[in-house]
């Protein structure tokens, strides 16, 4: 049986205070400076997974950074402790290890851990992007739309998780909006999706902007803050929110109910999987990236996988592939941290349909 680890850590700095309940008394700058004191430790132990062909079994280890550290706190010292915490995975008898949330996104994308490793690394993304895609997808069809009708908006465009979502969408969307900081990689990216897959996308750097008329979104940024706001957003639009932070505002959840925001890449894992620690999931299921890792062990393809800005379509494909083998499947969606039941979807789509002939002309 192949092992794995993955590593995690603090969100934002009100994890840390439920994690250690004395920090509740604490102002930001207190318990981000106690984060910081802390070395990368063992959290839990993951046993039960488990499908027809192969088993594996893991363990969380956590960086004690929070996501504004990790993108703020000097580069070298943020991967010197992404590193120690694969060494830690390794003495477990790890073999290959996953980077979740912002510990993928540090540097560039996993590669420098790997090169310091002496186990695999994949920051999961492929994965992430195969069952963000599929749940934006079925998604949208419930709530009435279709994306070979629809002006698909992909948020972060440029991003490693964000191209390949684009060009795996424009396959089928009608329209296309790209949306991403950087003009020229903007510029670049369109250019080459409209060689390879034919589609003329629109592109801009304007959020707002983007959003006036998007069916369905996919936000995938790196963003520490919040980038679509309540405001935003058309009646019946869906969004696909794969970003750790959340792109899309807290403030959408309580002003908007008649839009879908969902979360991307929620997993059933197959077996009795047992993580013995609470991150705000229902038992049994995962983040993509976590199961890409779980994936990749049970396989035995203890390689790399998942490294860098440059993802491929073939890669998704195959993750997608190895996934459907084990028994790994979409889990239904979530939103901050809830349950989006079929009456809630139902009740969106209802007020939505109300809204949107106010919105058409106003």
């Amino acid at each position: 049986m192949h092992k794995f680890g993955f590593i995690i850590h603090p969100i934002e700095y009100e994890d840390v205070s439920r994690k250690f309940k004395v920090m509740q008394k604490f102002p930001k700058w207190v318990v981000e400076g106690f984060t910081r004191l802390l070395p990368p430790m063992k959290v839990s132990e993951i046993t039960g997974v488990r499908s027809k062909y192969a088993e594996t079994e893991g363990w969380f280890v956590a960086v004690p950074l929070t996501s504004e550290q990790m993108l703020k706190l000097p580069e070298d010292y943020v991967l010197k402790k992404i590193i120690k915490a694969v060494k830690i995975a390794e003495n477990l008898g790890a073999e290959i290890v996953g980077l979740g949330a912002m510990t993928s996104v540090v540097g560039d994308a996993g590669i420098t851990i790997a090169k310091n490793s002496n186990i695999a690394v994949t920051t999961g993304n492929s994965y992430t992007v195969a069952t963000a895609v599929e749940g934006a997808i079925k998604a949208a069809e419930l709530m009435g739309k279709d994306v070979r009708d629809s002006h698909v908006v992909v948020i972060g465009a440029t991003g490693s998780i964000g191209k390949v979502c684009a060009e795996i969408l424009s396959r089928d969307a009608k329209y296309m909006t790209l949306v991403a900081r950087n003009k020229e990689k903007l510029q670049n990216f369109r250019d080459y999706l409209m060689q390879k897959t034919g589609m003329s996308a629109h592109i801009t750097s304007d959020v707002k902007e983007a959003l006036e008329d998007a069916d369905i979104i996919i936000t995938v940024t790196s963003a520490v803050d919040t980038v679509i706001k309540p405001e935003y957003l058309k009646p019946g639009a869906v969004v696909c929110d794969v970003a750790r932070p959340r792109d899309v505002s807290k403030e959408v959840a309580d002003k908007r109910d008649d839009v879908l925001v969902i979360e991307g890449g929620v997993v059933e894992v197959p077996g009795d999987v047992d993580f013995h620690f609470n991150f705000g999931f229902p038992p049994k299921t995962s983040y993509a990236c976590m199961a890409e890792t779980m994936i990749l062990a049970m396989e035995g393809r203890i390689e790399n996988y998942s490294l860098g800005r440059d993802l491929t379509v073939e890669q998704v494909d195959e993750i997608a592939r190895l996934a459907k083998k084990h028994g790994f499947k979409l889990a239904g969606f979530r939103s901050f941290e809830r349950e989006v039941t079929m009456e809630k979807i139902e009740s969106v789509r209802k007020n939505a349909k109300k809204k949107l002939e106010t919105w058409k002309f106003a």
